[in-house]
């Protein structure tokens, strides 16, 4: 039995022409206003043949190797990663579930693969931030500054969490990555993670009470002060209704949250023309199956759209994903379709090497992350008895009843 090295494995280097247009895209952000997986058993090279931003994906990350959002691999090694404000981010923030924006090279899908891209600039956003007001276990939910948090079965919990929603209390500072449901007025987890300390809490929702004499504003229940923040670049936007991204002093003072920032809108990338793009989202705005928004985004329909799962459930609120390509700003769909979470628990995809094999606990550890073998799997061009140390596998499995770990549903051997 042969076995081929993973291709991704052995990316050529980054071009000089990929690196300058990164930090080209990095000093832009400041610019820009802000504004509202399947896979094959072999992954195909990204090509470098052109480094023009051609593809874009939104979504959170269902796997390593390098990133996986949606159906794309994206090698990231060259890429801005900063966060919806052009601040700069690391690397290592690219967590399981984290919800980022990709701009990506030509992108490359081989007919029942992995697509496999260069990412060009990598952006986090959609996060909450702040202390635990109260948790519901029962309802698979908790309140995080004034704001309902929902947790799925797909909710990745950061080792940081023992014991998943009820190793929460209030007071706890936690890190919400999560979509936003206009409809519920409620966001829906992919990934929490608690912090020891921070320097600032951020909060996303829609204005209400707006007093611009005294500069102050509501989200839920939850009172903003924006006395200090500098003049809006669109003032005449900040309405009650609006959606905002407001970054907070930890300390409230006199009842209210003071703000240090506050942006306007949903998004932070302006996608322009596109060959390809892919959104995984909630639809935010509904006018028409024809014309409708998925965070932010506008999304346009036509005859030729297809919608595999039917068109009943395409309604404000629902998660979907959209393929299709982007034209002035919108998106031009090819395929929508029902999140994949409403047909069963997601399914997590990591490529790399095996380390810490315990073939006891039926665990090892890949990309960081423990990986329990011990149910029903699934075995590819191998056995499990060939399961050792520094062998590269494919797995495919759900998270763990502790939101951590993932537990196996295939392995395959390469």
């Amino acid at each position: 039995m042969s076995f081929r090295p993973n291709p991704l494995d052995r990316l050529p280097q980054p071009t000089r022409r990929q690196l300058l247009l990164g930090a080209a895209a990095l000093g832009a952000s400041s610019l820009l206003p802000a504004c509202g997986g399947g896979g094959s058993d072999e992954a195909a090279s990204p090509s470098t043949g052109s480094d023009i931003a051609a593809s874009f994906v939104e979504g959170p990350i269902t796997g390593f190797g390098s990133i996986i959002v949606g159906a794309t691999r994206f090698d990231e090694s060259a890429a801005s990663v900063t966060d919806g404000d052009g601040g700069l981010r690391h690397r290592d923030e690219l967590k399981l579930g984290t919800v980022v924006e990709i701009e990506g090279g030509r992108l490359e899908r081989p007919a029942g693969a992995l697509g496999v891209a260069v990412a060009l600039r990598v952006v986090l956003g959609h996060s909450l931030q702040g202390p635990v007001d109260a948790v519901d276990v029962a309802n698979s939910r908790l309140t995080l500054i004034g704001q309902t948090v929902v947790v799925t079965s797909s909710t990745v919990f950061d080792e940081s969490i023992s014991g998943g929603l009820a190793g929460l209390a209030a007071g706890d500072i936690v890190e919400a990555h999560a979509l936003y449901d206009p409809v519920a007025e409620s966001f829906l987890a992919t990934r929490l993670e608690m912090k020891a300390s921070v320097l600032e809490y951020r909060l996303r929702g829609k204005v209400s009470g707006l007093d611009p004499v005294a500069r102050t504003f509501f989200i839920g229940s939850e009172k903003i002060d924006f006395v200090s923040v500098r003049p809006l670049a669109f003032p005449n936007q900040l309405v009650d209704g609006a959606f905002v991204r407001v970054r907070l002093q930890t300390t409230p003072v006199d009842g209210a949250w003071v703000a240090t920032t506050v942006r306007i809108g949903l998004r932070s990338l302006l996608p322009g023309a596109l060959s390809e793009a892919e959104v995984e989202g909630v639809i935010t705005g509904f006018t028409s199956l024809a014309s409708f928004e998925v965070n932010g985004l506008k999304v346009e329909t036509s005859s030729s759209t297809q919608f595999p799962d039917g068109t009943t459930g395409i309604v404000a609120g629902a998660r979907v994903e959209v393929k299709g390509r982007i034209v002035g700003g919108v998106l031009a769909a090819t395929m929508v379709r029902l999140d994949a979470q409403r047909r069963g628990p997601r399914e997590f995809e990591f490529h790399g090497p095996i380390a810490s094999l315990d073939p006891i606990a039926k665990t090892f550890a890949l990309r960081g992350l423990t990986v329990w073998y011990g149910g029903t799997v699934e075995y590819r061009n191998g056995t499990e008895a060939m399961l050792a140390n520094d062998r590269r596998v494919e797995v495919r499995g759900v998270l763990g009843a502790d939101r951590q770990r993932i537990e196996a549903r295939r392995i395959q051997f390469r």
